[in-house]
């Protein structure tokens, strides 16, 4: 029998594009291996779907329970998800002097269905070893019971068969700006910048031109593209994330449901003004996120699944990866809701949401905390060219920032160890 359509889809994971996610905080004090491994057991009992493994189950890729413990190194240096050195688990977390980070496959989850578990993960872990007895109130925790809502069908209580066609669908423009040979060393090393904003002043240039974070930094994007390589005329392609299943009243389900809508910007826009330029973008992320439209983009996922039940698995698998691969836009913005971390809020100094680009040529996640935005600007090659030029950007809006640090960029790729009989 195969797993509903709203579980877990394995082989949209793969060695070519592994798809993995991250979070990462740099605390005030160096990390606990031993407390951070505690916590991370500690919380199996609360969060089981996290602690699984894949299975090859007659035609069909499903995860199940995983008994071994989760990998924890204490070094910056990938390893493989779904592999033995990863106890064939689809999570792993590293640790380096006062920073920690969570890796996992994007296959079982979104930036939505993993802050929850990550904010627990470090109500736990300072909670051992500041000593502090911190409230719980807004932290899921061993020995909660764990709601229909979060683990079940995202969707039961919406008939998804019934959705209509919508009046507005955005077409993709299928040859859009990019990034061309942009490594002056000839060098194609996936690299990220993490920077620093005043929340402030962030939001009250937000609503001072009509934009909200993503919005906004989908423009300069744009802009900076135009700045970089002013002579190109193709229309700058922008996606921002969005997540269906809290468009349609669901903010607790853990599963992978994040889609994407796409704000463009030709050229014949060069002059518009970010005011004018943001209410634009806003406009048609507006409409592309309407319920309406999300409705019917999931039955579209939910037909699509059951036609693929009827296929072997091996094609289903050469599908979705073809698919999944795609380079599908020029630049990315996430913003995945992260605000506060209650009482553990002053023992964080940074946060950062983790996405190699993959399908696009920059991937921006947006985080915030303590008054802070955070930005992880990751790309896949070292020049910095494309990155100055958003820069200029920031500083000709007078946007106050702060780079706090570069470095090569790798999360954890994946293998998978044990299962044959398809080719991932």
């Amino acid at each position: 029998m195969k797993p509903a359509f709203y579980e877990p889809t394995v082989c949209m994971c793969t060695p070519d594009n592994p798809n993995t996610m991250g979070v990462c905080v740099a605390l005030t004090e160096p990390v606990d291996g031993s407390a951070l491994q505690e916590a991370v057991e500690r919380l199996r009992e609360r969060f089981p779907y996290f602690y699984v493994r894949v299975k090859l189950d007659g035609n069909n890729l499903i995860v199940v329970p995983n008994d071994l413990p989760v990998v924890i190194r204490d070094t910056w240096e990938p390893i493989l998800l779904c592999s033995a050195e990863a106890n064939y688990h689809l999570l792993s977390f590293k640790y380096e002097g006062n920073r920690l980070a969570a890796e996992v496959s994007h296959s079982i989850t979104d930036g939505a269905g993993f802050l929850p578990y990550f904010k627990s993960l470090l109500f736990c872990y300072l909670s051992t070893v500041t000593g502090q007895e911190f409230d719980p109130a807004g932290f899921r925790l061993p020995g909660d019971e764990i709601p229909e809502a979060e683990t079940g069908n995202p969707f039961a209580d919406i008939d998804l068969d019934a959705a209509e066609e919508p009046l507005y669908q955005k077409p993709p423009v299928m040859d859009y700006f990019r990034l061309e040979n942009p490594e002056e060393d000839g060098k194609r090393e996936c690299t990220a910048f993490y920077l620093r904003f005043p929340e402030e002043q962030m939001m009250r240039y937000c609503r001072e031109n009509d934009g909200s974070p993503n919005v906004l930094f989908s423009v300069l994007l744009a802009r900076a593209a135009r700045r970089f390589d002013p002579a190109n005329e193709k229309t700058v392609s922008c996606l921002i994330s969005v997540d269906n299943k809290a468009q349609l009243g669901n903010h607790v389900n853990y599963r992978m449901f994040v889609d994407t809508a796409y704000v463009d910007m030709p050229k014949s826009q060069d002059d518009y003004d970010i005011l004018k330029a943001c209410t634009k973008a806003r406009g048609q992320l507006m409409l592309q996120a309407q319920p309406e439209n999300v409705m019917y983009t999931l039955k579209t996922r939910k037909a699509g699944y059951e036609k693929m039940e009827q296929m072997p698995l091996q094609m289903c698998v050469d599908i979705v990866k073809k698919g999944i691969g795609a380079h599908r836009a020029s630049f990315c913005v996430s913003y995945a809701n992260s605000r506060s971390f209650g009482q553990l809020d002053p023992y964080i100094r940074e946060i950062y949401v983790l996405s190699e680009p993959s399908v696009t040529d920059v991937m921006v996640e947006l985080s915030c905390i303590n008054h802070q935005f955070f930005a992880m600007f990751g790309q896949p090659f070292s020049s910095e060219a494309y990155f100055k030029a958003f820069l200029a950007e920031l500083d000709d809006a007078g946007i106050p920032y702060e780079i706090m640090r570069k470095e090569p960029f790798h999360l954890c790729g994946v293998r998978y160890d044990g299962i044959e009989g398809v080719s991932l």
